[in-house]
């Protein structure tokens, strides 16, 4: 067996529930067949994640004697992106807000730990201001629409990005 397995109580339908975590090391995976429970960890590879994703999948259905097509739901979870943002490795990155927004995340006015420490030290937002954009529209805070999207900005943005030196 390539990982573990564990039994639950209780009266449960027989469902496959299969769940997926792409981390930046390992790549997590744990099956939920009805009371029992299978997981496996391989080795994330950063050329081809999905190897991993593949494999550990593999891996769990081949323990609990199942097919992919017996899956009843996938969730799948990954860190990957968050990582070489926070990182700084990988592609540039554009930012695309609401209009008048776009510079709150270097302003941060929220609770912090150390709200009074006039020596605090912010770290450098994760996409500089001139890749970050606004595009009118505007929804309140019970989710109406306010503004409707200007779907035209959002496609001349889109080319203006795609342009060579961006």
């Amino acid at each position: 067996m390539s990982g573990t397995e564990h039994s639950f109580t209780g009266t449960q339908k027989q469902k496959h529930r299969l769940a997926v975590d792409v981390g930046g090391t390992f790549t997590d995976v744990v099956l939920i067949s009805g009371v029992n429970q299978f997981s496996s960890k391989v080795l994330t590879s950063a050329d081809a994640p999905e190897r991993a994703v593949l494999d550990g999948m593999e891996n769990v259905l081949r323990d609990a004697a199942l097919q992919f097509a017996d899956v009843d739901l996938l969730i799948l979870g990954t860190t990957l992106a968050t990582n070489a943002l926070i990182e700084r490795k990988g592609a540039k990155t554009a930012l695309v807000t609401t209009a008048g927004f776009r510079d709150l995340v270097e302003i941060g006015q929220e609770d912090r730990f150390a709200q009074y420490d006039v020596f605090l030290q912010k770290p450098l937002p994760l996409v500089e201001r001139q890749w970050r954009f606004g595009i009118e529209e505007r929804i309140d805070a019970q989710g109406k629409v306010r503004i409707e999207l200007n779907e035209q900005q959002v496609h001349n943005l889109a080319d203006e990005l795609e342009e060579p030196g961006h």
